[in-house]
């Protein structure tokens, strides 16, 4: 039987808050089982496999450094082909993820593993957020987007009930690794339903729609033009705000990777407490954006940002003021409340700097951002030592958020006297 047009649109998802909600659960499973799952099941894991800090540390940064690779892909991906890119990485974050589940694994084929997932979360997060934003309409925009971006707190929360529940039941990081990846399948066919139909008849120009077909050399070009284009009369602006950016992603990470383990060290009598508190971040992640979207039209990004910068620095000292479970819950509430919003609040930020090449300039913030994260365990497993105190790790992130905050005035300032200029 011949297939006729109207077949296919049966398949066809069209709504745009059911988009918004493919967008969350596609941020959910990329994010929050391909990145965050990690920290939730890392004291099981080094308890299981007998790894020390260092190892630990060396596996979220491995982690970290392919999200480096993925975003700068990213880049490179013409827009014409955003959904099929975006399906096979999706497809390998959760074939990584459920690969976990292989017994007596080598720590190589972990490092990996972990290398090629941080690849896929980093390209699947950047073309998510371009698939999905681009097909709301402008009135509606702002709201659905706090949906999509909900999807990495949804994720860590999932993260931290699945871990839960299973750790629960007598089982271990194997099994959690294998049922997130079980739970993240749906999302490809949902993705599917939401392919584009067409191609768009105009779109903005940017790095990677100029390489099409040619050598290596001529892409070369193509992005040195691009890049020139992109940030000519806005240099000093690109550069201050990436570079506030890359110490935000080390500054959070110390707790985004380590929390739970902090958890397990200082309250031994409360049970799980690594996982309550994992989840608390989760949460509060999930409600932060659209708080934070709100106060942004009321004072602007840059404020906002600015805000979200001192309060997540003061995060980092409170397990260090306070020994017990205040200092914990405290970073937990705080992480939650401001690393997805800095993320959110900076790529506007730097995507209306020159929105013709927005999607390059959200792509070398992202970049530096990684780069932060890299390094963030790495420091922190070194000052922690044989005897894995955090407290140096945490006052180190903290001072590097304050750095930020310093070069987040500077762009302001810059930023004013650009507009007064103008």
């Amino acid at each position: 039987m011949m297939t006729t047009p109207q077949s296919h649109t049966r398949f066809t998802i069209t709504n745009q808050t059911a988009i918004a909600f493919i967008g969350l659960y596609c941020m959910a499973v990329v994010m929050g089982f391909g990145r965050f799952l990690f920290t939730a099941t890392l004291p099981d894991i080094m308890s299981q496999l007998t790894l020390s800090t260092t190892i630990a540390g060396w596996l979220a940064s491995i982690n970290y450094i392919g999200y480096f690779f993925g975003a700068l892909i990213a880049i490179f991906v013409p827009q014409r082909l955003t959904w099929q890119t975006l399906m096979l990485w999706t497809s390998v974050s959760i074939v990584t993820t459920m690969l976990l589940f292989v017994p007596k694994m080598s720590l190589n084929i972990w490092y990996v593993i972990r290398l090629i997932a941080g690849i896929a979360s980093g390209v699947a997060m950047i073309l998510s957020s371009s698939l999905v934003i681009q097909r709301f309409s402008d009135a509606r925009r702002s709201v659905l987007s706090t949906i999509h971006y909900a999807g990495i707190g949804s994720g860590i929360s999932a993260s931290a009930i699945l871990t839960w529940s299973l750790l629960t039941l007598g089982y271990h990081f194997n099994l959690i690794w294998l049922t997130a990846g079980i739970i993240s399948l749906p999302v490809l066919a949902l993705l599917y339903a939401i392919r584009p139909t067409k191609m768009p008849l105009t779109h903005s120009p940017n790095v990677s729609d100029s390489i099409q077909r040619g050598s290596i050399h001529q892409t070369y070009i193509n992005f040195k033009r691009a890049l020139y284009e992109a940030v000519v009369g806005h240099t000093k602006a690109v550069i201050l705000l990436s570079a506030s950016y890359a110490l935000a992603g080390f500054g959070y990470i110390t707790s985004a990777t380590f929390l739970p383990v902090m958890a397990g060290q200082r309250l031994t009598s409360q049970g799980q407490s690594g996982l309550l508190i994992w989840l608390i971040v989760g949460i509060f992640a999930m409600l932060s954006n659209p708080i934070w979207g709100a106060l942004a039209k009321r004072i602007g990004e840059i404020k906002t940002l600015i805000g979200l910068t001192i309060l997540q620095a003061f995060g980092m000292f409170m397990p260090m003021w306070f020994d017990g479970a205040l200092g914990l819950y405290g970073n937990a509430v705080i992480l939650g409340l401001t690393f997805a919003g800095i993320v959110s609040m900076t790529l506007i930020i730097i995507k209306n700097i020159n929105p013709i090449y927005s999607n390059l300039l959200m792509g070398l913030a992202t970049l530096a951002y990684s780069v932060g994260q890299f390094i963030g365990p790495l420091v922190t497993v070194t000052l922690a030592g044989k005897s894995n105190n955090f407290n140096t790790g945490l006052a180190v992130a903290g001072a590097g958020l304050f750095v930020s905050l310093i070069l987040l005035f500077w762009f302001r300032r810059q930023s004013s006297q650009a507009i007064s200029n103008s």
